[in-house]
């Protein structure tokens, strides 16, 4: 008999949490040392980063619409793999309130790791960032590991506080625009948007698993 332990981490998992403050501060301690917060606790920090929030989505979207959520579970759910980027995506993913599964999944749907990266529509680096997307989220070297992911993780809390924590919008939108989703009511009818979102959705149960070492059983 098979028995799978997981099921209820897919079911929350298709809304995140909440609007969070996702200003980035900068400031030296006693030691000398740069720190970047969120959350700055003294009158000493200065902002390095501003956030520019996407204004609210229509309240007509429905996520289910148009995407069959069968299709997630058509093929099994891959093991997941540690990698040299995983305790850097812990760090930005927690200082922007993004989940760590989610960040490290939707780097492996768009790059499989690969720093360099470069997609034929001019996505680049780890998390496929567009020209414009890059800009806008202030990043200064989209190969360099670090600025792409954080770049990548802004984009994505702003994406969650749009769609208010909705992970089936915030994945669609992050592959296929936030007015092509908006124009659908939904997940867009577009096949390679369908397939991403479902792949993104199952590389996320691996990496829950991993962060949270809950496996399958089976006897």
């Amino acid at each position: 008999m098979r028995m799978a332990v997981w099921g209820a981490v897919v079911a929350a998992g298709l809304s995140l949490a909440a609007p969070t403050r996702a200003d980035i501060y900068l400031y030296r301690d006693a030691d000398g040392v740069m720190h970047f917060t969120n959350a700055p606790s003294d009158g000493k920090s200065r902002l390095a980063i501003k956030e520019h929030p996407l204004p609210p989505a229509p309240r007509m979207l429905v996520p289910s619409r148009g995407f069959p959520y069968s299709s997630i579970f058509r093929t099994p759910i891959p093991m997941a793999q540690p990698t040299s980027y995983d305790a850097l995506i812990r760090e930005i993913a927690a200082r922007n309130n993004v989940e760590y599964a989610l960040v490290k999944a939707v780097i492996k749907a768009e790059s499989d790791f690969n720093r360099l990266a470069v997609s034929p529509k001019g996505a680049l680096g780890l998390m496929q960032l567009m020209p414009q997307t890059a800009a806008a989220h202030e990043v200064r070297n989209v190969f360099l590991p670090r600025d792409n992911i954080e770049g990548g993780c802004r984009h994505l809390r702003m994406l969650l506080d749009r769609y208010e924590g909705n992970l089936t919008l915030s994945i669609a939108a992050y592959n296929a625009g936030t007015q092509r989703v908006e124009e659908a009511g939904g997940v867009p009818p577009i096949q390679e948007t369908r397939e991403y979102v479902a792949r993104v959705l199952r590389y996320r149960v691996a990496y829950l698993r991993e962060s949270t070492s809950v496996y399958e059983v089976r006897r």
